[in-house]
């Protein structure tokens, strides 16, 4: 099998996605973080769908934290796991309001601590909202990871996400990120990938490689 170095690849990918950023609609570091939170398990396009309406209704941190579970529901019904989503929405928000005066905090422990945030949303509300260097490590980019070498099959996302840390300057983790979900979002796809598309064929670790092309 090639061999490509770390470097190599993201380049390769960086060329092919310049322009990769973040697809949740937001306005401001409330929005962003609620979108993370109902981002789980479902797609960015999903949620801008809901948001609209969610935050006409509650367009603050303290007004979604007084809100009614029913009828936070109603508004993201459309979602997976709405339910859930629902009572982590407004946890959040209340937890933000008693803890930290309605202003979301911006460390990874801070953020871990409040409710609906695991590594990967306060990784994402780090780099898109402050600017904090950091790597979310997503579906997509554990994916890419694992097929493309950057990671092992049985690498879990903290894992996964340590070691990219270590192979991308840190001044790239957060364009790197967007790059790398857009490359599995678009082209690496999870099933059916497009591997006619795909430079790293020599390299990729997936055993089903796909290389019809897609009828025009």
């Amino acid at each position: 099998m090639k061999h490509m170095k770390p470097m190599e690849i993201m380049d390769q990918i960086a060329s092919m996605f310049p322009d990769a950023k973040c697809e949740l609609n937001h306005a401001n570091v409330y929005e962003m973080a609620i979108a993370v939170i109902l981002s789980a398990q479902t797609t960015d396009a999903s949620v801008n769908r809901v948001t609209p309406a969610l935050f006409a209704k509650y367009p603050d941190i303290e007004s979604l934290s007084e809100a009614e579970l029913s009828d936070i529901e109603q508004l993201i019904a459309s979602l997976g796991l709405y339910r859930n989503k629902a009572r982590s929405i407004r946890n959040f928000a209340k937890a933000v309001v008693e803890n930290y005066n309605g202003e979301i905090p911006q460390s990874m422990e801070d953020l871990t601590s409040l409710p609906g945030v695991g590594r990967k949303c306060a990784n994402v509300i780090q780099g898109e909202c402050f600017n904090i260097p950091s790597l979310a490590v997503d579906t997509h980019v554990s994916r890419v990871s694992r097929r493309l070498g950057l990671a092992y099959s049985k690498d879990d996302v903290d894992t996964i996400e340590r070691k990219l840390k270590r192979k991308i300057p840190a001044d790239r983790w957060i364009r790197s990120h967007h790059q790398m979900i857009f490359f599995g979002r678009y082209l690496c796809h999870s099933r059916n990938p497009e591997c006619c598309r795909c430079p790293f064929t020599e390299i990729c670790h997936e055993k089903n490689k796909n290389f019809k092309e897609k009828a025009a």
